[in-house]
C-alpha cells in the first residue's frame, strides 16, 4: 500500500452541487480501504458487525433435542439432527432458567419476556422495558437506513418480540411483497447503480429536521424541567432519524454481495399450515439477508412462529400448541411424537435461516462471520409451561469474537446470561443486566474467543 493510498479513508466522498443542493457521492470499496488480508478495514477497525434474533415457539422435547455431550463437536439428537450442515456455525446453550420470582408464570409469555428484557412480567401484556435488540440497535444501528428491521413468517402483524419500551412494540413485516417494496422499492439506494439521485422527499424531510434541530437550545430555555426532559427525548429521536436520512443522501459504497432479489408474483397464501409458514419464512429470510448484505440495517429480528404456536399439519386435527398439552407421551419413544414433528419443522427453518447468511461472501469470509444471531423460545418443556431447562442458540462469530460449534450446559443459571453476553459483545457498556434472580454480570465465557 503506497502513501497516497494510506491517506484515503473508506468513507472518503466526492462532493459537489446538484441544482443548488450539496450532494456527496461515496467511492466504491477499493482494496486500499481494507487490510492486506481483506478481513478488516485498513484503519484496523473490524468489519461491520450485525446482531439479530430468531424466535420459535414451544421449545422442544429435551430428551431428543438437547445434545448428550457438551463442549466442541457435540452430538445432534434426532429432533435437531437436520442442523448438521450448520453445526460448526452455531452454539447450543441448554439447561438455563428464566426466574419468575414472585410473579405469575404467564403461559408462553413469561419466558420470552425474561429472555428479551431481563425482567419477569407482572401480568399478561406487561413488557417491563425495551428488549435487548433495541438496546443494541441504539448502540450500532444509528447510521444505516433502518435502525432495525423486524419480520415474521406467521402472516400476523401482531407477532413481534421486539419492544421499544413497555407499551411500544416494533410491528413486524408480515407480507413478503410489502417487505420487498420497503427494502428494494422506489427509495432503495442501490449501491451498485451507476447513477445516484437523492429522493426529493427525503431531502425535504432532512431539511425540516435540520431546521427543527436548530431551535432546540431556544426551546430549552423557556420550558420547565419536565418539558425539557420530554423535548430532549423527542429531539434525540429526531436526531436519530436525521442520521438515517443523511445516510440516504449519500451514494452507498459498491457492495459486490448486494444483489436485490427479482420481484416475485405475490405473497404466499395466508394460513397456519406448516408448508405455507416455511415458504413465507424462506422469502422473509432471503429478503432480510439481502438487507444485511446491502448494509440497510445492522440489527434485525425474525419470528418463525408465535409463542403459542398455532402451526398446523395437513391431515392432523390439532395445532402445535394444543398438541403439546393434549398428546400423550409415547412410552416407547419417551416423548410426544406429533409435538416433536412440529419442533423439527421449526428447526428446519432455523437451519435455512443460518445457512442463508453463510452463503453471502463478505471480505475473506461470509456474512455469517460478521453476524451474531440469538435464537430463543418461550419455554422449556411446553407441556408444563416450564421455565427451566430452556434451550437457546447463537449463530455466527460476530467478527471473530465468538466461537461456534459448542454445546454449553448453563448449569441452571439465569438465561439472561446470554443476553448480557451479547449486549457486551455489541458494545453496550453495562455492568449487569436483569432484575432480581435474573440479574447477572456473568458472561457465557465458553463461547468467547
Amino acid at each position: 500500500m503506497n502513501s497516497k493510498q494510506k491517506l484515503m479513508s473508506r468513507r472518503r466522498v466526492l462532493r459537489g452541487m446538484l441544482k443548488g443542493t450539496a450532494v456527496s457521492v461515496a467511492l466504491p470499496v477499493l482494496n486500499c480501504f481494507l487490510n492486506e488480508n481483506g478481513n478488516a478495514l485498513a484503519s484496523g477497525e473490524r468489519m461491520p458487525v450485525r446482531f439479530g434474533t430468531w424466535f420459535w415457539g414451544l421449545g422442544g422435547n429435551n430428551s431428543v433435542f438437547v445434545p448428550k455431550n457438551t463442549g466442541f463437536d457435540y452430538d445432534l439428537p434426532e429432533e435437531i439432527s437436520m442442523l448438521s450442515p450448520v453445526k460448526q456455525h452455531i452454539n447450543i446453550l441448554s439447561n438455563s432458567v428464566a426466574y419468575r420470582d414472585t410473579n405469575p408464570n404467564l403461559c408462553h409469555y413469561t419466558g420470552w419476556v425474561i429472555n428479551r428484557t431481563g425482567t419477569a412480567p407482572k401480568g399478561g401484556g406487561h413488557v417491563p422495558g425495551e428488549t435487548l435488540d433495541v438496546t443494541i440497535a441504539n448502540q450500532i444501528g444509528k447510521t444505516t437506513r433502518f435502525k432495525s428491521l423486524t419480520a415474521t413468517s406467521t402472516g400476523d402483524a401482531n407477532t413481534t418480540y421486539s419492544y421499544e419500551n413497555g407499551t411500544t412494540p416494533n410491528p413486524p413485516e408480515w407480507s413478503p411483497m410489502s417487505f420487498y417494496t420497503r427494502l428494494f422499492g422506489a427509495e432503495f439506494p442501490d449501491p451498485n447503480a451507476s447513477n445516484f439521485s437523492p429522493s426529493p422527499q427525503i431531502m425535504v424531510r432532512n431539511s425540516v429536521l435540520s431546521g427543527v434541530m436548530e431551535e432546540t437550545q431556544k426551546l430549552m430555555k423557556v420550558v420547565g424541567a419536565d418539558d425539557r426532559a420530554r423535548l430532549d427525548q423527542y429531539f434525540t429521536g429526531l436526531r436519530s432519524l436525521e442520521q438515517q436520512f443523511a445516510q440516504r443522501l449519500t451514494k452507498p459504497e459498491a457492495i459486490a454481495a448486494c444483489q436485490p432479489m427479482s420481484i416475485f408474483a405475490g405473497d404466499p397464501e395466508l394460513g397456519k399450515d406448516e408448508l405455507l409458514l416455511a415458504e413465507r419464512h424462506r422469502l422473509m429470510t432471503d429478503l432480510m439477508v439481502m438487507a444485511l448484505a446491502c448494509d440497510q440495517t445492522r440489527v434485525f429480528n425474525m419470528a418463525y412462529s408465535e409463542a403459542r404456536s398455532s402451526t398446523t399439519r395437513r391431515g392432523f386435527e390439532k395445532p402445535h400448541h394444543t398438541t403439546t398439552h393434549e398428546e400423550p407421551v409415547d412410552q416407547a419413544l419417551g416423548y410426544q411424537p406429533s409435538a416433536s414433528w412440529f419442533a423439527r419443522r421449526a428447526m428446519e427453518s432455523w437451519l435455512y435461516f443460518v445457512d442463508a447468511f453463510s452463503k453471502i461472501p463478505e471480505g475473506d469470509g461470509t456474512l455469517l462471520d460478521n453476524v451474531l444471531i440469538y435464537g430463543s423460545t418461550d419455554s422449556g418443556y411446553a407441556r408444563t409451561h416450564a421455565l427451566n431447562e430452556m434451550v437457546m442458540f447463537t449463530a455466527g462469530r460476530a467478527g471473530g469474537v465468538v466461537k461456534s460449534g459448542y454445546h454449553i450446559d448453563m448449569g441452571e443459571t439465569p438465561s439472561t446470561r446470554l443476553g448480557y453476553t451479547m449486549m457486551r459483545l455489541m458494545g453496550v457498556d453495562i455492568p449487569t443486566w436483569g432484575t432480581q434472580s435474573n440479574t447477572t454480570s456473568n458472561p457465557v465465557s465458553e463461547i468467547l474467543s
